[in-house]
């Protein structure tokens, strides 16, 4: 790989990283990127890379950003854990496996919220092939839409105690209708974790729960994409040179590290302050995309 090569799969393995677990849509970040780069730039992939390559390699990252997932909530999300048998002057005689129901409880409800996923990834696939000026504006539009989401929702929740404080309470059908959120992510823009999260706040589940779940979501349904993007490139006849694939290790292994930083730094702040300046973040960043697209046809 070239220089400017491994330079713009850095750049895009940050960009995977911050954004796939900010409400801000990393998709769309990672598009809006390519698409300017394009506009002022020239071809932002070279010649290195096969043509059905890059919307492979816009999902296959995300696996890096899951895994930081994994790593972080192993606790939470491994059903399986050792008990103390017995004990004799202090020290441990015998250790058994128990299986944690809530654990197996939680993997449930997270299935159950993954069914409606699947629609979304027949949607995606309307907006592979679309010209870059008409998807960088929907991109634009769905910014300020689910900005002003995040406002409105927040201002409506100001006052009102949540009635969900813990992952474990919520409810085999609160997680199917956060499943239903989940679809409108299939529309470039309007960000997987953000469109959830506004869902579970409206459903009366608390930020830090909202937060969690729509990680742990994340698990099953990007595994499930990136497999399908995979399977339908090869399918299309598509297969990975050496170049391709130590381009899809480079953008996992930064995304999984900028990814643990992230959620770190999303948990501690949704504990603290509400989803309000991701909102206005989103408004701004949609704004001036338009303004763009209106200047530089």
């Amino acid at each position: 790989m070239e220089f400017l090569d491994v330079l713009k799969i850095f750049l895009l393995g940050i960009i995977e990283g911050i954004t796939e677990w900010l409400p801000v849509s990393s998709t769309g970040h990672i598009m809006i990127m390519t698409n300017l780069w394009e506009k002022f730039g020239g071809q932002f992939w070279s010649n290195n890379f096969s043509k059905g390559f890059p919307p492979v390699f816009d999902y296959v990252i995300q696996l890096g950003a899951i895994f930081a997932v994994v790593v972080l909530f192993f606790k939470k999300l491994f059903p399986f854990g050792l008990e103390q048998a017995s004990e004799e002057n202090g020290q441990i005689v015998k250790r058994k496996v128990v299986f944690k129901n809530d654990v197996f409880s939680l993997w449930l409800k997270i299935i159950v919220a993954c069914v409606p996923a699947v629609v979304a990834i027949f949607i995606d696939e309307i907006f592979d092939n679309l010209d870059s000026t008409v998807e960088t504006i929907i991109i634009a539009s769905m910014l300020v839409l689910y900005g002003v989401a995040f406002i409105l929702v927040e201002t409506l929740n100001k006052n009102r105690q949540p009635k969900v404080n813990d992952v474990g309470e919520i409810t085999y059908k609160t997680a199917f209708l956060i499943g239903c959120f989940q679809v409108l992510a299939a529309i470039p823009g309007t960000s997987r974790s953000g469109v959830t999260i506004v869902g579970a706040l409206l459903l009366g589940v608390s930020r830090v729960s909202a937060s969690e779940f729509t990680f742990f979501l994340a698990i099953p349904t990007m595994v499930g994409t990136s497999a399908f993007k995979i399977l339908k490139f090869f399918l299309d006849g598509g297969s990975f040179t050496s170049t391709e694939i130590w381009a899809l290790l480079l953008g996992m292994v930064v995304a999984f590290a900028i990814s643990m930083l992230a959620i770190k730094m999303l948990m501690n702040f949704v504990k603290k302050h509400d989803f309000k300046p991701f909102g206005w973040y989103r408004i701004g960043l949609g704004a001036v995309l338009i303004l763009i697209c209106v200047i530089i046809p």
